[in-house]
């Protein structure tokens, strides 16, 4: 059942208020072939990809993959060459309209009024989208309060910090109430602090919203995502959640032991349990199909082996990134 029904002021065509009913349980976005061609350059190269309602899904690349060219075809802001692509069921092609109505969406750069306050700013974006002032009020003040401003609210957006300003972006991005979130390089630039705060917020989002990322921060897509999509050179080159993609990387668990008194007997017996049992600097790097470290550990001090630190390899998405490319992916 449709509850409301009001039209938009940037396209004049209505605006479903229960768009759940209408869409039934389809992916939040489809594409098919996706494909965006700049001259002689192939800047997003054939890519085939579902996210599901209500799923955080990163796409994590270095500068020039084509994270954003991607985001600003899904956002019907650039028309794709070739291939097919639909948000919440509408085609962004033939119905970009109905998509702009159903996303919000923070850009890369943040476009913002700096004259204005974060009031003026949050008023100015859900006017465009037909808000009456009440229920603008009162969403401008939730979404202020959540980020973190209500005290600056009254400030203008040039003596704000920037990850005040990159949270002020997201807010316009929601205040509409969105189905879906478009968040460009939501952090770049910002310091440590800034960006951890930045994460938190979208943290919040999760589930209640689904929410397409680009980032080429290895710890912000590791820590956000429900899954990630390794892009490189326009093209997905994997896909799966962080400890999917992780776990493929590392078949066979590694753990070193920074140790003292390993006599050659011992290393001979560990030989004999283990695949691999390595002599390093200080220690020994063992691999085998199945790991326990407390054994191995109490193995060793029954042996009177004097162990300083004793770790599982843990692999990151930077190994994962490097064997797939064969190249680091530099901010």
């Amino acid at each position: 059942m449709i509850d409301y029904v009001r039209r938009c002021s940037l396209c004049r065509s209505p605006v479903l208020g229960e768009i759940a009913d209408l869409t039934g349980n389809m992916n939040a976005v489809e594409t098919v072939k996706l494909t965006k061609e700049f001259d002689d350059l192939v800047a997003v190269d054939s890519i085939d990809l579902e996210i599901n309602k209500g799923e955080l899904f990163s796409f994590l690349g270095p500068n020039g993959a084509g994270k954003t060219t991607t985001i600003r075809m899904l956002c019907c802001l650039l028309k794709p060459t070739s291939g097919t692509a639909s948000v919440m069921g509408y085609d962004v092609l033939k119905e970009p309209f109905r998509v702009k109505e159903l996303i919000g969406m923070s850009p890369q750069e943040t476009v913002l009024s700096e004259r204005l306050n974060c009031w003026e700013n949050l008023s100015l974006i859900g006017k465009m989208y037909g808000l009456g002032s009440k229920e603008l009020k009162k969403k401008s003040e939730e979404l202020l309060e959540t980020m973190g401003l209500i005290e600056r609210a009254k400030d203008q957006v040039r003596k704000l910090s920037g990850g005040m300003k990159r949270r002020l972006s997201i807010a316009m991005a929601l205040v509409h109430n969105p189905e879906i979130l478009f968040l460009d390089e939501p952090t770049l630039g910002l310091d440590p602090q800034a960006r951890r705060a930045v994460w938190e917020y979208i943290a919040q989002l999760k589930v209640r919203k689904t929410i397409l990322l680009t980032t080429h921060y290895m710890e912000e897509a590791d820590f956000l995502s429900d899954r990630i999509g390794i892009i490189d050179e326009g093209k997905i080159v994997a896909l799966g959640t962080p400890v999917e993609l992780k776990s493929n990387l590392l078949k066979t668990p590694s753990m070193f032991i920074s140790a003292r008194n390993l006599t050659t007997e011992v290393v001979e017996e560990l030989r004999s349990r283990y695949s691999k049992v390595e002599e390093v600097s200080g220690g020994l790097e063992i691999s085998h199909e199945h790991l326990d470290l407390k054994e191995i550990v109490d193995f060793l001090h029954s042996r009177e082996v004097t162990i300083y630190s004793a770790a599982l390899e843990q692999p990151t998405l930077e190994n994962v990134f490097i064997q797939i490319t064969g190249k680091r992916l530099r901010d």
